[in-house]
């Protein structure tokens, strides 16, 4: 028995110590790995008082010998009733949080501000402030970056981490170096990574930038050295997540991670409440409130949770049991191309969101739909992701799927596919803006869609020139008052074509000549600025130039 007993408590130990040090689980009650650890140690504990083992000799032998049958049974079960009670307590909070008992408290805990999209977002021609690019596009220019330094890529990789930050007023994706490698770690760490990548979405560059000193504490480094564990090791207690890379105005690199607590029961209403920032070289930390932040940390509330937390709102602002029957005024955030059609109240997207740098914090925005999964929006959110502010804006229109297909409508001869979109405002307008890549990754060409006539779509080889199409197709001036002439229009490609069919369609007071080929192409122009276009008839045979469906220039054969 007193053997038995030690070795339970060296068991117990192992378990506490992998617990701890292997999966960082935080000595917290509310968190929930704390009690699955603790439940399996006070079982490994209770066991040897709680446990007999019997042993009988068989019946019959083997080799002369007689087998010695095990058998395991109770000879005490009070031992077993701590575990059990702590087996208990686990089950109830994890049931007891359910959203079925607390729909308004869930509902309440993302407070969301109506709003006016043409107040709360400047009108602008300069798309300066919106990061157009993805992810899978920064991991692509910042790869060829480092690619080109080999003093550094046989030792490091690019992070496929990237974080939208605002950097001296400009939206900017940052990623710091990885050890390729745990030997590459091995030769390396006492000199630390040696800088980070930082990619510009607006003018679609990367460029290395050399720490001024090493940096040690990293999440791809091992042992004592790992950037999560040094966190855990200095607050054992703390519930944290969303570790991430940020610099701050300088250009110094840090790692951030976002404090959670729970607001519901144990388990339940997750939000946040703080950060806790690293200096990846000296391996000095600091934990702070969520309203003493400082003002350049820019990722605390992560996207994917101030989409679930909206999507609680969205479901059971109008109790629980409405959001499983009625759905009266039930409704989500987008889900994006590639996410499954569930009807799960958390389910959060699976892409890129849109961002946006305003008053120096970054801004997340997607769309909101109704629950039935239609392919509109009922309205767009734009959250802030340093504070948590969000903002609502009660705008019906297309969804960004349906925009993004129309984007690639427009070029679907070329076989471009679009990013995510953000949101801007022309002239009042809602209007997503976009890039469309080609199958190597590389931009191509620049869109713009109205967000709720999403048949009008420009696109263009620059931001400026795709804007003031599009500001030119809404019949609106340019920033400077003038109405922009063709001249400065440039076609993309140049075709002949016979017109099969010709068509006059109003939109928004324009009259718009749409000419339609022997091959079924659909070709259009403003008749206002092409009023030669008049005079052709079917089966005239024409020389067009034109970017996108646009008609440009067109000549009669």
């Amino acid at each position: 028995m007193k053997k038995s007993t030690l070795y339970s408590i060296i068991a117990a130990v192992i378990v506490f110590l992998i617990s701890f040090l292997l999966y960082l689980t935080p000595l917290n009650l509310h968190a929930p790995s704390f009690w699955c650890t603790l439940i399996l140690i006070l079982f490994i504990l209770a066991g040897p008082k709680g446990l007999t083992v019997t042993r009988t000799a068989s019946g019959f032998t083997i080799a002369g010998k007689r087998p010695v049958n095990m058998k395991l049974g109770f000879k005490n079960f009070k031992p077993m009733y701590i575990p059990l009670i702590a087996l208990a307590i686990f089950v109830i909070g994890e049931i007891s949080g359910m959203p079925i008992f607390h729909a308004g408290r869930y509902a309440s805990i993302l407070k969301v501000e109506e709003a006016v999209f043409a107040e709360d977002l400047a009108e602008s021609l300069s798309t300066d402030s919106i990061a157009l690019m993805d992810t899978a596009s920064a991991r692509m220019l910042g790869d060829r970056e480092i690619g080109s330094l080999s003093n550094v890529v046989s030792q490091y990789n690019v992070s496929g981490s990237y974080t939208q930050i605002d950097y001296q007023g400009v939206p900017m994706k940052v990623s710091a170096l990885d050890y390729a490698g745990f030997f590459k770690w091995m030769g390396n760490h006492s000199s630390g990574v040696p800088g980070y990548v930082t990619v510009n979405p607006v003018t679609m560059s990367a460029d290395y930038k050399s720490a001024k000193e090493g940096m040690i504490y990293v999440p791809s480094a091992y042992l004592l050295e790992d950037a999560a564990r040094h966190i855990r090791f200095h607050y054992p207690t703390a519930i944290f997540g969303n570790l991430h890379f940020e610099i701050d105005e300088e250009g110094n690199p840090y790692y951030v991670a976002s404090t959670y607590r729970m607001t519901i029961s144990l388990f339940g209403g997750q939000t946040i409440d703080g950060a806790i920032l690293l200096d990846p070289v000296t391996g000095n930390t600091e934990r702070y409130a969520l309203a003493d932040v400082p003002r350049w940390m820019d990722d605390i509330y992560d996207g994917d949770l101030i989409c679930t937390q909206y999507n609680w709102l969205g479901n059971l602002q109008n109790g629980y049991i409405n959001s499983l029957i009625g759905k009266k005024g039930c409704r989500r955030v987008t889900t994006y191309r590639g996410a499954d059609d569930s009807e799960d109240e958390d389910e959060i997207p699976v892409s890129d969101y849109g961002y946006v740098a305003k008053d120096g914090d970054i801004w997340i925005y997607t769309g909101i739909t109704s629950v039935n999964g239609d392919s509109s929006n009922i309205g767009f959110l734009l959250a802030n992701e340093r504070t948590g502010e969000a903002h609502y804006y009660n705008i019906a229109g297309a969804d960004e799927n349906s925009a993004m297909a129309a984007a690639e409508g427009e070029v679907q001869e070329k076989g471009y596919q679009a990013s995510f979109p953000s949101l801007i405002n022309v002239d009042n307008y809602p209007t997503y803006i976009m890039v469309l890549k080609d199958n190597s990754g590389l931009v191509k060409l620049y869109a713009a869609v109205n967000v709720e006539q999403y048949n009008l779509v420009t696109t263009a080889s620059t931001q400026k020139e795709c804007l003031d199409k599009y500001r030119r197709l809404l019949g609106l001036e340019t920033g400077s008052g003038e109405v922009i002439p063709d001249e400065i229009l440039t076609a993309d490609s140049e075709t002949d074509i016979t017109i099969r069919d010709i068509r006059y369609i109003d939109v928004d007071g324009n009259t718009y000549i749409y000419l339609i080929s022997e091959d079924e192409e659909i070709f259009r122009a403003k008749a206002g600025t092409h009023e030669e276009m008049l005079l052709l008839n079917e089966g005239d045979s024409v020389h067009i130039g034109y970017t996108g469906k646009e008609i440009v220039t067109c000549e009669k054969n």
